[in-house]
């Protein structure tokens, strides 16, 4: 055993040194002296105030990028580089342009490097970035209230009529609820994907999606049954409301994003949209504790861990968000789902074996397709 534990140590080692030797010596240089270096850079952010225009940049390319010259609405302008000099692989430069822009307007801007590679970008809408300040978190709260606390309260008010329907009322509402979470769950990888392209792909950001995702969904899955057993009335609700809460923060961060790009309307319809998901969550959430006569603090409980993340996520939408750290958290929104998606399939399973029926009934599938059918028709909403 010690031997063959010395063997895999020395394997280790002797890759470790070949991979260094690689990167220090780059004895393979020679292979691409002819090639021109490949020079990338991402626009992660952009804020307007007073002084101008500032735009965060991450250098997307295999070598440092050095911006030469900044072009606006097909004129050149002037700039200042914090750091100064070439933008490194993976490094972060904020580029300020003492540009007076237009409330309202579209402007185009192109950033052109040292090697004549020009990287374009345009702002749609121009408004004025929201100050971090007292007033901002204030209404940004609100609105993660209203779409998070709020709905999700009043859908768990059906709790009592759930309790009074049969074997048969209970698996149709459990089913619903996932069909509810399985539109959520397309909802959120496709937005999360969508995040990942715009990302820089130096990060690796759509495998880092995937990777999330995966290792979020076996952590919870794992810590579910971490007891031995799989989850069933309240642990299960709160798995659900887990689930539902992390995919509220990606909401939030939709709505402070629209608000901060001065996409009204976009942000009032993503309202509205999510107001109408979280009300039907707010029922999947209820439908695990039929039969367990939960007390009125559960459902506090619950309702705040499913609905208050919205508040944060509409936080950092609107003052610091990134594309790659968007997709990172719809990646564990997703992974989170998955989860319940899984426990609550295998919950009605175990419902069925117990009264001798089958898992694929008429209610159960009737719940399934009027779950998916509820959440697309309140999407239709959010892509007006």
């Amino acid at each position: 055993m010690t031997r063959s534990r010395s063997l895999a140590l020395a394997a280790l080692l002797l890759l470790v040194a070949v991979v260094s030797a690689l990167m220090v010596f780059r004895p393979l240089d020679f292979l691409t002296r002819e090639v021109p270096p490949i020079e990338a850079v991402t626009v992660e952010r952009v804020v307007l105030d007073a002084g101008g225009i500032t735009v965060h940049l991450r250098g997307d390319g295999s070598q440092p990028v050095n911006i030469a010259q900044v072009q606006i609405d097909g004129a050149y302008w002037r700039f200042e580089t914090v750091p100064p000099g070439p933008v490194g692989r993976l490094a972060t430069a904020v580029i300020r342009i003492p540009y007076p822009w237009m409330e309202g307007a579209t402007h185009e801007l192109v950033f052109v490097t040292a090697s004549g590679i020009t990287v374009p970008h345009t702002i749609e809408v121009a408004v004025p970035t929201p100050a971090f300040g007292a007033g901002q978190l204030g209404a940004y709260a609100l609105i993660g209230l209203l779409v998070g606390v709020v709905p999700v309260a009043l859908g768990t008010l059906f709790y009592p009529s759930l309790s009074r329907m049969g074997r048969e009322g209970l698996g149709f509402v459990l089913s619903l609820t996932v069909g509810l979470l399985v539109f959520l769950l397309l909802d959120t990888i496709a937005t999360g994907l969508g995040a990942a392209a715009e990302a820089p792909g130096a990060l690796g950001s759509v495998e880092a999606f995937w990777l999330v995702l995966l290792l979020t969904t076996v952590g919870l899955l794992l810590a579910g049954r971490w007891s031995g057993g799989a989850p069933e009335g309240p642990r299960l609700a709160f798995f659900v409301a887990l689930g539902i809460g992390l995919h509220n923060l990606g909401e939030g961060l939709a709505i402070g994003a629209a608000f901060t790009a001065g996409e009204v309307a976009l942000a009032t319809f993503l309202v509205v949209g999510f107001m109408l998901h979280n009300f039907t969550e707010g029922i999947g959430i209820a439908a695990p504790l039929v039969g367990h006569r939960p007390r009125l603090r559960l459902f506090v409980a619950l309702v705040a861990l499913a609905g208050l993340p919205t508040v944060p996520g509409a936080w950092v939408g609107a003052f610091a968000v990134t594309p790659f750290w968007t997709a990172i958290s719809f990646a564990v929104a997703a992974g989170a789902i998955l989860q319940v998606v899984i426990e609550l399939g295998a919950y009605l399973c175990r419902l069925a074996g117990r009264t001798g029926g089958n898992w694929i009934s008429p209610a159960n599938a009737a719940g399934l397709a009027s779950g998916i059918a509820i959440m697309y028709g309140t999407a239709l909403l959010v892509t007006l």
